[in-house]
């Protein structure tokens, strides 16, 4: 089945975007369809990735945009955000336009980025995110260095994805909002998420650089760079529960210069993916409260969060929910050309009631609660036990907007769904080959080690094809297969009762090293 493409009608094909560099510097690229996106002088690479293959598939049946925010996300952020058929080069504004666009509507200052004020359950760490009054940072200061990036993204069901890359300046972020309840939650994060945390990027290169911090100390942080080899411990993991932030962790050294050490610079970045989900939950929410008396559903509509950040050779990790990024590496003791040899290392943490860890965590943290856990869910709601939005599990007065079998009739100690993210850091190696990050319906029909296989087999006879894509057609035949249809007829079924056979699915396959290869994706529905 390798090559087959199954989905070839207009109908189904909602958008597809891709691109090819061609040049073994790595300047300039050209799109799929040969229309130019890059243009200048050649540039060596200084990244650690060569390929970027995505591919997402519906299931649920649900609205086209958002209304929240008074229509401004699905109006006006989310269009000049989303690229239905090809890569596109965008300007990398310094003034931030979508945030202020947002701040805007909510009567809301930029220069605080903020649209909430703290809320009771807010805690001292949540509520030191928010900035001060200052100046934005210009991007072109900042680390990431880029004038234009390229973006694509697009939607499948509740399922959000998004991609920005900069070749010339050797990093790629790369995000899967997987949504529930409805997509409101996931269309925020796709419409804010990234430019609040490139804002907070270059917040902490001016930090760095001006030396900010109180104390007159540089940023000195705990870092465990353990060895992926080991699966019991696969890289550096924080979890963001006992992950503090940058204040409480300056030390104060007399020799202190103006740039930070490596690993401090790392844990910098963790920091400041941190603040920015903190900071989008904020925001999420206090639009939430603004809006529910006319949308009461909105406060049942949460989301997974992935984010995986490539800069350099350092790969970043955040994770909320059971998405999972997989990566697919060799073991460096034995020959690195031989299939058997290629491990799959999962890099985050499945938060769900399934995960003991997790449970135990719920069951530690509501003591005068005797059912946190009903019928295997969180309060009988949802299965994961940390996510984003789903206000209703965190705040009472949102549960008492609801009614029904909405409502939680005993919500006794509040939040019960937890923003705290677990958060991972990387150094690529020569012996990493590529990095599956999927929703959780990807792993509902296969297991990591499956999956990289499909993936290397692939990659290995196709090496300029589209493995996101062909992880979804054997998805899609395995699907069909445990419901006795043939994959042309379960694919006939409409988005909605399809939802009966498979969830929606969004797929990313990053192929890691300076080898430049066709880089693929498409959205499918």
């Amino acid at each position: 089945m390798q090559g087959e493409n199954f989905i070839n009608s207009e109908r189904e094909i909602k958008v597809s975007f891709g691109y090819q560099c061609n040049s073994p510097r790595g300047i300039p690229c050209s799109a799929a369809n040969g229309r130019e996106i890059w243009s200048g002088s050649e540039m060596p690479r200084t990244g650690s990735f060569s390929c970027l293959s995505g591919a997402a598939l519906s299931a649920n049946a649900t609205l086209a945009n958002t209304n929240i925010c008074n229509g401004v996300i699905g109006g006006a952020i989310l269009p000049s955000l989303d690229s239905p058929k090809s890569f596109r080069r965008v300007p990398s504004s310094p003034s931030l336009p979508r945030l202020d666009i947002l701040s805007s509507s909510l009567q809301s200052s930029i220069s605080n980025l903020s649209c909430s004020s703290p809320s009771p359950v807010d805690s001292p760490e949540t509520d030191s995110f928010l900035l001060k009054p200052m100046s934005a940072p210009s991007r072109t200061d900042s680390f990431l260095n880029a004038m234009e990036v390229q973006m694509a993204g697009g939607a499948a069901g509740e399922d959000r994805v998004q991609a920005v890359c900069s070749e010339e300046n050797g990093w790629l972020f790369c995000a899967i909002y997987d949504g529930f309840n409805g997509r409101d939650a996931a269309d925020f994060l796709a419409g804010t998420l990234y430019e609040t945390i490139i804002f907070y990027f270059t917040l902490l290169d001016r930090e760095s650089k001006q030396n900010v911090p109180t104390g007159n100390g540089c940023f000195e942080y705990f870092h465990d760079d353990s060895l992926v080899g080991n699966k019991a411990k696969p890289t550096s993991r924080i979890d963001g529960k006992n992950y503090a932030s940058a204040e409480s962790l300056m030390k104060k050294t007399a020799d202190c210069k103006m740039e930070v050490s490596s690993d401090s610079f790392r844990h910098g970045v963790l920091d400041s993916l941190q603040r920015a989900l903190s900071q989008a939950e904020n925001d999420f929410l206090y639009m939430v409260e603004q809006e529910m008396e006319d949308r009461p559903d909105l406060v049942s509509i949460g989301s997974c969060v992935l984010v995986v950040f490539l800069h350099g050779n350092v790969m970043y990790t955040l994770n909320l929910g059971d998405s999972r990024a997989v990566l697919a590496t060799y073991d460096d003791a034995n020959d690195m050309g031989r299939t058997e040899k290629l491990k799959a290392i999962q890099l985050t943490d499945i938060h769900t009631v399934d995960n003991e860890v997790e449970r135990t965590r719920l069951l530690h943290e509501h003591p005068d609660d005797s059912m946190p856990v009903v019928a295997g869910k969180v309060k009988g709601k949802l299965k994961v036990t940390r996510a984003f939005g789903v206000g209703y599990l965190k705040k009472k007065k949102m549960n008492d907007a609801v009614m029904g079998i909405i409502r939680v009739h005993n919500l006794i100690s509040p939040p019960y769904i937890s923003t705290e993210p677990s958060l991972n850091v990387h150094t690529i190696s020569r012996s990493d080959h590529f990095v599956i990050i999927g929703s959780d319906g990807l792993f509902d029909f296969f297991s990591n080690d499956e999956a990289v296989k499909l993936v290397l087999s692939y990659i290995s006879s196709n090496p300029y094809g589209d493995p996101a894509k062909f992880l979804l057609e054997q998805l899609v035949i395995k699907a069909a297969h445990s419901a006795g249809f043939s994959k042309e007829e379960l694919m006939n079924i409409p988005a909605g009762r399809r939802r009966k056979y498979h969830d929606d699915v969004t797929v990313m396959v990053i192929i890691l090293g300076t080898n430049h290869r066709t880089s693929k994706a498409s959205t499918c529905v």
